[in-house]
């Protein structure tokens, strides 16, 4: 264990490159060391362009850094996906060498401070569920189990031989004119007000709940696909017959494809349409000449996690999700 010598904290918006590359280069060391999986989010906060981070004030502190003299040994991160009123993500890691000296302890109070201070009802923990010390640490917060999300990685070998359907399925890139469309279908797929109508297909309620899905959806909560492309995430739209049936998000990351977001609206499912969404989806990234294909799903979501091994993806990790309420 190495002592701390000189200890700085620095306190930002938003990372540039420089920042980029040192808490990348923990994040490197710290896998290596604990052989476990880190959500960081630092290629999607990279492509952010935040107006605040050209004035002089911060409005929104983000990133939270620990350095012994100018080496960077602690960092934690909050990650936003949606509104001001949806829940922060949390995630971070200390250098192996300098661990027990109470870096983390330290961030974390000035990032819950920070939580404090926005309007957000609740606080999401993330652990990798074979990091003792994140699941400790955790444990200790009085934090509620939330849910969990595998991470999933293509196997080549699988993917070969496997055979498309050819539903007549195409692809389109998403425009900000689809936002009210892109988080109508979020609501629909990822809120758990809206899993009775995720796990049906025959509901003789389901028109007015995909209305109902429509006024809950504020300025503040919107998705808009040409931004988000701007970060890096590229939004594609799925049709049959000029009717929308679908949705994926594509993101290049190190050279890592990874998939997210995909649904089949209930109307459509059991056609064998997300197979084919997913498969489509897999090509798109070979074009990109990925060196890999990655995905994370509920770990609730049964139906998915089946098709995703189906289509040759294997477990890699497990990333726990863990509730704080104000």
């Amino acid at each position: 264990m190495k002592t701390i010598q000189n200890p700085c904290i620095k306190l930002k918006e938003t990372i540039n490159h420089e920042d980029y590359e040192l808490i990348n280069k923990l994040q490197e060391e710290c896998i290596k060391e604990d052989q476990i999986a880190l959500k960081l989010e630092l290629d999607y906060k990279l492509g952010i362009t935040s107006e605040s981070s050209k004035i002089c004030s911060i409005q929104k502190i983000n990133e939270f850094m620990y350095f012994d003299g100018q080496q960077i040994i602690g960092y934690i991160g909050i990650c936003r996906f949606g509104g001001d009123r949806s829940p922060i993500e949390v995630n971070g890691m200390v250098h192996p060498e300098y661990r027990r000296q109470g870096v983390f302890k330290i961030l974390s109070e000035l990032v819950i401070g920070e939580w404090k201070r926005r309007n957000s009802d609740s606080m999401l923990l993330l652990s990798d569920r074979k990091s003792n010390s994140g699941q400790q640490f955790i444990k200790e917060t009085g934090a509620q189990y939330k849910h969990s999300e595998y991470e999933m990685y293509l196997k080549e070998d699988n993917v070969k031989s496997l055979k498309r359907q050819l539903c007549g399925i195409t692809f389109r890139k998403a425009t900000n004119e689809d936002a009210l469309e892109i988080n109508r279908q979020n609501k629909i797929y990822f809120n758990d007000e809206f899993q009775d109508c995720q796990d049906t297909q025959n509901d003789n309620n389901l028109e007015s709940t995909l209305e109902k899905s429509k006024t809950i959806i504020s300025n503040e909560d919107m998705i808009l696909p040409q931004e988000e492309e701007k970060k890096g995430m590229t939004i594609y739209i799925a049709e049959k017959d000029q009717k929308i049936i679908g949705k994926v998000h594509l993101q290049l990351t190190c050279e890592i494809g990874g998939i997210y977001g995909l649904g089949v609206l209930p109307e459509y499912r059991r056609k064998g349409f997300g197979r084919e969404i997913l498969m489509m989806a897999i090509q798109k990234l070979k074009e990109l000449k990925v060196s890999g294909v990655m995905l994370q799903v509920a770990a609730e979501n049964s139906n998915a996690l089946n098709l995703y091994k189906s289509c040759g993806f294997i477990e890699t990790s497990t990333m726990d999700y863990y509730e704080i309420k104000q």
